[in-house]
């Protein structure tokens, strides 16, 4: 029963969870003497790994907030706003930057990496900057990370102006 539990679920099932299963189909089991049994039939739950987040060596750089939270646009690229997430592949990390335009709420730049270095978030900026034609006078708004207080965010933002 163990293996058939530990089976239906893909192999992520630990202890705790199988005990569960089992008692709630009619076998009464512990958590303990479920991890027993699971080493028995030598079963290892695999979890997603979970991420590590790196921190900056440099100080913050504090940029004003000029939008205050006014996300109503009247046009397309006067704002766009930015985000770095990532994603479990296989089994590493990638990053994936977005540049979203407020007006249409739309996606315009979307590039990914494996390494959420500056890098990864002008690449955003350059791909949005390209589909758009290039525009001028675009407010940008982060959540003010590490990515996007970077210099060479900043360079290349002010430079695109």
């Amino acid at each position: 029963m163990i293996k058939s539990i530990f089976a239906e679920r893909n192999g992520s099932a630990g202890a705790r969870t199988i005990a569960q299963i089992s008692t709630h189909r009619g076998h009464a089991l512990s958590r303990y003497r479920a991890s027993r049994l699971m080493k028995d039939c030598h079963l290892r739950s695999c979890q997603q790994p979970k991420h590590n987040y790196k921190r900056a060596k440099k100080e913050h750089v504090a940029i004003p907030n000029h939008l205050n939270r006014e996300f109503n646009v009247t046009k397309p690229s006067e704002v766009w706003c930015g985000d770095v997430t990532y994603i479990l592949t296989g089994k590493r990390w990638t990053y994936l930057a977005i540049v979203m335009d407020l007006f249409s709420r739309k996606p315009v730049g979307w590039p990914l990496s494996l390494s959420p270095n500056s890098q990864l978030t002008v690449d955003s900026l350059k791909m949005a900057f390209e589909s758009r034609g290039k525009p001028k006078g675009v407010m940008f708004y982060s959540d003010q990370g590490s990515h996007y207080t970077s210099r060479q965010f900043r360079q290349y933002l002010w430079a695109s102006k």
